[in-house]
């Protein structure tokens, strides 16, 4: 793959394929299509707002991520968010409200963001936000849920507001899902995943790649099994380690090869279908994309951080305006010091980083 690769550029074309092969099924799901085609046209408006803040040195990425709650009812095996103690099963008494979650997305939308991730904790606990979220369509946002909550009158919400698009975390077949996230897992998502297809609601997988299932996350027989039931959007996430003792599971220069040739090959063969790995599309599209410079992270209390996997904030969105967070001293340094770049053993270099990370935040 070419060293010029444009993840932002990607995305937007992968939904451009998506809208293109969904106007064949009109008929079925006029819905989705007119979605689709109407997202298609405000993802150009967002990317002509951002290429006119360039012109005045002003940088807007088109992502944001975006923790809406610390409370999980799952207790995923290795989970990162568990270990550093930014997940809880009980909800934090500092949240950010629904109100004011939307006031974020509708300052995202005026400056030009096409995509906000919501993550967790579980995003499905937190419906007020979900609907917050549904009420700015001109921003697509990928729902990264545990698939438990997605039934119901919550499963409507995505029918409804055709912009939130469920990502349903899976580890691969039954054994290693259910080793990682609890027994009956697999089944279960599995049944959601034919319910959304049935259904016609655009969906996607995110998935947890390490060296113990590469090969059957990769392998045909799975992916074809995420595809059979009408899913758009295959999302590898290198594990990041959470202690010295899973260090040996993130994915190493051998895996990480087979992982963009996998990637690359289904770019060719299912062009129907976005996929994308993180953070091997970085490293091809100049570096990592933290601190601002595709993305940043707004934690379940306001703060503004460089990503999730790198939890440390000088600057709160409750304080300030959104296109002032991303001007805070601790992006602008990660950025002008160049510590996004450079090569890392596994899942994130701000990872490995992060006693550089933790000096420049100490710094009068």
């Amino acid at each position: 793959m070419s060293e010029a690769f444009d993840l932002h550029a990607y995305l937007n074309g992968g939904i451009a394929r998506i809208v293109k092969n969904a106007q064949a099924a009109a008929l079925k799901n006029p819905a989705e299509s007119l979605f689709l085609a109407r997202f298609a046209l405000a993802c150009r408006r967002a990317a002509a707002k951002r290429r006119a803040a360039e012109e005045t040195g002003e940088h807007i990425p088109p992502f944001l991520i975006a923790s809406i709650t610390s409370q999980c009812n799952l207790h995923c095996a290795g989970c990162y968010a568990r270990a550093n103690h930014a997940c809880s099963d009980a909800a934090a008494v500092r949240q950010l409200s629904g109100a004011q979650w939307e006031n974020i997305f509708r300052q995202a939308r005026e400056l030009g963001v096409s995509f906000i991730l919501l993550a967790g904790g579980e995003p499905m606990l937190r419906r007020d936000v979900l609907e917050a979220a549904g009420r700015v369509p001109e921003i697509v946002f990928p729902v990264f849920t545990n698939g438990v909550l997605l039934d119901g009158e919550t499963g409507e919400l995505f029918l409804q507001r055709r912009n939130l698009v469920p990502v349903l975390s899976i580890e691969g077949g039954r054994e290693a899902t259910d080793r990682r996230r609890g027994a009956g897992m697999y089944d279960r998502l599995c049944r959601v995943m034919r319910q959304l297809g049935e259904k016609s609601v655009l969906y996607g997988a995110s998935i947890t790649v390490t060296r113990e299932n590469l090969a059957e996350v990769t392998g045909r027989a799975f992916l074809d099994t995420l595809y059979d039931t009408g899913c758009k959007a295959v999302i590898f996430v290198e594990y990041v380690p959470v202690s010295p003792e899973t260090a040996q599971l993130a994915p190493g220069e051998d895996e990480r090869a087979v992982l963009r040739q996998t990637v690359e090959r289904l770019r060719c063969e299912r062009e129907d279908v976005v996929s994308i790995a993180f953070p091997g599309d970085e490293k091809t599209s100049g570096g990592c994309l933290a601190a601002g410079r595709g993305f940043f992270h707004i934690n379940s209390h306001g703060g503004a951080e460089p990503c999730p996997f790198s939890p440390y904030s000088d600057v709160n969105v409750c304080e300030t305006s959104l296109r002032e967070a991303l001007r805070s001293r601790l992006f602008t340094r990660l950025q002008q010091d160049d510590v996004l770049s450079g090569e890392h053993e596994g899942g994130c270099v701000l990872f490995e980083k992060r006693e550089t990370v933790e000096a420049i935040l100490q710094e009068a």
